[in-house]
């Protein structure tokens, strides 16, 4: 099975960032499957390469015919993927049947995977069946959107990124129509996850923001800062319904038919019904699918007598799910899951016998589960995230047994809803252990050196795969090596050892040495969001948060920022406020723009139970930080003629005490930029914040009676949006102002020296930055 399903694998990934291979790769197929064919025909065995070929001849004919499959999907699904791409950065009507539970985006939209019904331009659109990613703004039938759930809504297209199983991304533009809920049974699973939703949000938090994904994969309640201690911690795989969610199910269902003397075929029915309403319930997402597919290989198997064929049920069940969707080999949430299935397989049972020399048995093999996991996994994590945490395997020491057990009492509070009193009960004791697990995550993530940070990408994956290797080879019995092999290996875990520390060192206390430690203003890169601060005189402002508390806290941190004298949340969109809970109780006052939703009042509810001040900000309030002077220009009071939302978005202007006389523009578009100009009359600025990322939606008339000598767009790498846009680019480059984005430079400190702006970048320039002209160097020394 490892050959069958290796060449599986990397012929959907092949497919998947490759779709004009599929072609190819079904000639190359067929063309091997004849070749070996021929040499099991032939009788020239004495021929060595035909006797080879010949005795691997049924092996290689099921690889080929697998890999023959897997391009004969790929080049079936092409040309309705040609069709759905050749309307990105179109405006299109598009009708959609969801089919996860959505999630909600740094954008603070929530995106769920779909399949498109009609998808085309004008009223009329044509059918088309393909997979998209949709998003679509939050409003009050956001609990029952789910699986089945039919939308009708205007869109904007953009293409997906190569390897997505989505053939574009829909951003929904204007209402969204909910035509149909799904059949029966999609209808009655949405309203079970709705119903125990509304009954945990009346617990305590944060184990009430834990307790839907546990039980039924709905994290949409999971708060931004909890949702960062559950990663840095190595957590978050107990709130994505897997293996060991199934595996609970089935023997709940399993165990439930033998107590009443079922027989084994009885058993595996029932177990089987168990599993398909729980996939149901939870979505059919890719960690799901693999474990459902595995659970139902693995009973099988219990059928016909061979229980113990773990791997090989894993391999067959990753076969027949890349033979039915060639694009989930690119999802890493399905390669996570049987990465860590793997692991538990093949490498748990030697870890326990290597640790069972030190400890008891129980607490050997307690420790062998959470560590073969994360052995198993890290490598492909570092492919993707820059995060890698420490603490994991302590933290699921702590925390994993609690799981199944909130895993339990919440499906059992499911089943209990026609009983009010007693779907209550369930789950306020599940949320004893959904709370027990909260709290090890914000504890361990808390811990020093909880995580460490490095590039995403191949060479990480590798330093990643050498050191699990090592620890690998340093747990297992084994036999004493000799004494080259000795050197061999002692050089190498030398090599890597000082790689690691040196390049701790570099981007630990070099880093720090090298950030100047008189900067005025600090542009932190938070991704597609904005987090500006300000420090005057030893009192600091921070102008929004960012969408995620991780990168926001390092930016802080790396800054030697505790505590914050003025918190300006501009409006309360994700991008901008989805970190205010990293800073509860580390705020002094927090000037806000409009709040239009209890969702926004809860947010500021938070900060001021941490001890903020509350003050909803207006055109005209002035202030003073350190020796620095505030003021606000914009919204006005009581605006009217704007809705709540980017063009009420609060416009701080900041000068003196050190400062450069800076503009801070949020999220305002074009027309409230006009209304700005007109009405507030902003003086020159020298250091002016972009809108709106960069967007196209801009005033050139407002920059150009700013005339500001630098020019920072906060803005996140390879965005959905297309930000920062050309034509504001072109219009900046035009008044000859130098433009600094974080996308490409990182965090941006700058200060005020006698002769001109001092500034500071986190990384270089890119290669293909256009050089500054004279007039730009001149302007910004």
């Amino acid at each position: 099975m490892v050959p069958l399903a290796v060449t599986a694998w990397a012929a959907a990934l092949l497919v998947s960032f490759l779709p004009w291979a599929a072609g190819p790769l079904l000639g190359a197929s067929v063309l091997g499957m004849t070749l070996v064919l021929g040499a099991r025909c032939c009788r020239g065995g004495a021929v060595p390469v035909i006797a080879a070929l010949s005795r691997a001849a049924p092996l290689v004919v099921v690889c080929c015919a697998a890999a023959s499959a897997i391009a004969m999907s790929a080049a079936g699904a092409a040309p309705a993927r040609e069709q759905a791409a050749a309307f990105a950065g179109h405006a299109v009507t598009a009708e959609v049947s969801v089919r996860s539970l959505p999630s909600l985006g740094a954008d603070g939209r929530l995106w769920a995977d779909a399949d498109t019904i009609r998808l085309g331009p004008g009223e009329h659109p044509g059918p088309l069946r393909v997979p998209v990613r949709v998003g679509v703004a939050p409003d009050e039938r956001s609990a029952t959107l789910g699986p089945g759930t039919v939308l009708r809504f205007a869109a904007q297209v953009r293409g997906a990124d190569p390897g997505e199983r989505a053939a574009v991304v829909l951003f929904a533009q204007g209402p969204v129509a909910q035509l149909s809920r799904g059949g029966v049974v999609e209808t009655s699973a949405g309203d079970v996850r709705a119903a125990f939703i509304a009954r945990t949000q009346r617990l305590p938090e944060p184990g009430s923001e834990l307790l839907p994904g546990l039980a039924v994969g709905d994290v949409r309640a999971v708060s931004a800062d909890l949702d960062a201690a559950m990663k840095a911690s190595g957590l978050s795989h107990l709130t994505a319904v897997s293996g060991s969610n199934l595996a609970l199910v089935a023997a709940a269902a399993f165990g439930a038919v033998a107590l009443c003397g079922g027989g084994r075929v009885l058993r595996i029915a029932v177990a089987a019904l168990a599993l398909a309403g729980f996939v149901v319930l939870v979505t059919p997402q890719p960690s799901v699918i693999r474990a459902a597919a595995m659970a139902g290989a693995a009973m099988t198997a219990v059928l016909l007598g061979r229980p113990r064929a773990g791997l090989s049920v894993l391999l067959l069940a990753v076969t027949v799910l890349l033979l039915a969707d060639p694009r989930l080999a690119a999802a890493p949430g399905f390669a996570l899951s049987a990465a860590a299935t793997a692991g538990l397989l093949v490498l748990a049972p030697p870890l326990a016998a290597g640790l069972a020399r030190l400890l008891p048995k129980p607490v050997a093999l307690a420790i062998a589960v959470p560590l073969s996991a994360q052995l198993a996994c890290g490598p492909i994590l570092a492919l993707f995230a820059v995060q890698q945490s420490l603490v994991s395997v302590p933290a699921n020491l702590l925390a994993a047994p609690a799981s199944p057990i909130a895993t339990v009492l919440g499906l059992l509070a499911c089943l209990a809803m026609p009983i009010p009193a007693l779907a209550d009960l369930f789950a306020a004791a599940a949320w004893l252990p959904s709370a027990w697990i909260a709290q090890t995550a914000v504890v361990t993530a808390g811990l020093p050196l909880a995580t460490i940070e490095a590039p995403a990408g191949i060479g990480t994956a590798l330093v990643v795969a050498s050191l699990s290797a090592a620890v690998f080879w340093a747990i297992v019995p084994r036999r004493p090596l000799g004494r080259p092999w000795r050197g061999i290996v002692g050089g190498l875990l030398a090599v890597l050892l000082g790689t690691g520390v040196g390049w701790g060192l570099v981007v630990g206390p070099v880093a720090l040495m090298q950030r100047p430690s008189d900067w005025a203003l600090g542009i932190c890169d938070v991704a597609q969001g904005d987090a500006a601060l300000v420090r005057s005189a030893g009192r600091t402002m921070l102008i929004d948060t960012g969408p995620d508390p991780e990168p926001l806290r390092r930016c802080l941190a790396d800054l030697g920022i505790d505590r914050l004298d003025v918190l300006v949340l501009t409006h309360f969109d994700h991008d901008h406020a989805g970190s205010s809970d990293a800073l509860v109780g580390r705020v002094d006052v927090v000037l806000h723009g409009p709040v239009d939703t209890s969702a926004h009042q809860r947010q500021l509810d938070r900060l001021v139970r941490g001890g903020a001040r509350a003050v909803p900000a207006a055109a005209g309030m002035t202030g003073r930080l350190g020796d620095a002077e505030w003021r606000v220009l914009w919204p006005r009071r009581d605006e009217r003629v704007f809705p709540p939302g980017n063009d009420v978005g609060v416009v701080v202007e900041v000068a003196g005490g050190g400062v450069p006389r800076s503009l801070f523009l949020a999220d305002l578009s074009a027309v409230s930029q006009g209304m700005l100009r007109r009405l507030a009359h902003p003086r020159h600025a020298t250091v002016v914040k972009v809108a709106h990322h960069g967007s196209a939606d801009q005033d050139p008339q407002l920059y150009a009676e700013l005339d500001p000598a630098l020019a920072v767009i906060s803005v996140g790498a390879d965005n959905d949006y297309g930000h920062p846009r050309a034509a504001t680019l072109e219009m900046l480059r035009a008044l000859r102002t130098p433009i600094l984005r974080t996308d490409q430079r990182g965090t941006v400190l700058v200060g005020q020296g006698e002769d001109g702006l001092r500034v500071w970048t986190e990384r270089p320039a890119p290669a293909d930055t256009p050089a500054p002209t004279p007039a730009e160097t001149a302007r910004a020394p």
